[in-house]
């Protein structure tokens, strides 16, 4: 079973919402992408801070559940944050580094897949933070 995943800006009371969207990327400025599930999240959240794997993953405990089986995270302000900052060439070494990672290793994403997508994150935070938004990530497991 695989999972799709939207990333998208929204208000942060918009939790609820974006969880109970068949397809948030619809309704919101995101990106989507299949295969992204917590763990890819939190390995992100590590490069981008520094922080422990273990420390990082209870920051991304569920904000939602929905009853289609969605699951909602909040990106960490901190993360976001960096992200919004990052130049290009940073951002693409942080992209280099995830491929480089056992998470995304093990399913053959291709580095230049994982700096795009990174770069694509970067300009989805700084328009969050423009707006005073903050990321969400919507989760549906897909039925093979």
């Amino acid at each position: 079973m695989g999972i799709l995943t939207n990333i998208v800006a929204a208000e942060e009371d918009e939790y609820a919402a974006v969880g109970d969207s068949l397809r948030p990327v619809d309704e919101w400025s995101g990106i989507e992408r299949r295969g992204i599930d917590t763990a890819k999240i939190v390995t992100l959240h590590c490069l981008l801070t520094g922080d422990e794997f273990e420390d990082a993953a209870g920051s991304y405990e569920p904000v939602y559940i929905g009853d289609e089986g969605a699951i909602v995270l909040r990106i960490a302000d901190e993360a976001m944050e960096r992200l919004a900052t990052l130049d290009e060439e940073a951002l693409e070494l942080v992209g280099e580094e995830l491929a480089a990672t056992e998470e995304y290793e093990m399913e053959q994403w291709e580095t230049e897949d994982v700096q795009a997508m990174v770069l694509e994150l970067a300009d989805l935070a700084r328009l969050a933070e423009s707006q005073g938004q903050v990321l969400l990530v919507w989760m549906h497991p897909l039925l093979t």
